[in-house]
């Protein structure tokens, strides 16, 4: 929990940013806060920044890495009301200044929770074929998203919709049994009221 399961929520949001993280503010919450240090939770979670898999031999020295890669790197403690013991908040900021919060945790034997994007509750795993796609709550916006797949015959298992407010930021999380081409995900992303999408393949250890 404290070491695979913390490189995955990393590396999740690092793919969720799509662009190499300068700077990262990490919130840690319950049993993260308590052992990050002695658990290596704070050197898994920097380590998924970097784009780290959990079987990567550098996560031992990824604090170092960073470091000398230039990333600016904080831990705090925080307290997250009813958030499960192992939660952290990270807050990054890529190469281009976007930035993103992502709070996730993790559940054990390396499993993870992604519980918000931008302030956004949310509910995946990454377990499965997952496409997040952050949109504008307009009409239309899902029928033609999931036109878009069902053109490409890519089958929906599962689908959350999220918003804001009415009219909105909005997110869309589908967890897929086959996996979109280039074409479907250019296609989605070109989409009026689209702003980008990520997909996470499904995980091979499981």
């Amino acid at each position: 929990s404290h070491t695979a399961g913390a490189a995955r929520i990393g590396l999740t949001a690092r793919m969720l940013l799509g662009e190499n993280i300068v700077r990262a503010e990490i919130g840690l919450h319950g049993s993260f806060a308590k052992t990050y240090r002695g658990h290596g939770t704070d050197r898994a979670l920097v380590g998924g920044l970097m784009g780290m898999n959990v079987d990567d031999e550098r996560l031992r020295d990824s604090l170092t890495i960073a470091r000398d890669a230039g990333m600016s790197v904080h831990f705090q403690q925080i307290n997250i009301r009813g958030a499960h013991p192992n939660t952290v908040r990270l807050t990054v900021t890529g190469a281009s200044g976007r930035m993103l919060v992502v709070e996730a945790a993790s559940v054990g034997g390396g499993n993870i929770e992604v519980h918000k994007i931008d302030g956004l509750g949310v509910n995946f795993t990454g377990k499965e074929n997952t496409l997040i796609i952050r949109h504008m709550d307009v009409t239309g916006a899902i029928a033609a998203i999931t036109g878009a797949l069902a053109r490409k015959r890519v089958n929906i298992a599962n689908m959350q919709g999220y918003r804001r407010q009415q009219g909105g930021d909005a997110l869309i999380v589908m967890e897929l049994d086959g996996v979109p081409d280039e074409e479907a995900l250019a296609a989605i992303n070109a989409m009026p009221g689209v702003n980008g999408s990520t997909f996470l393949a499904r995980r091979s250890d499981i």
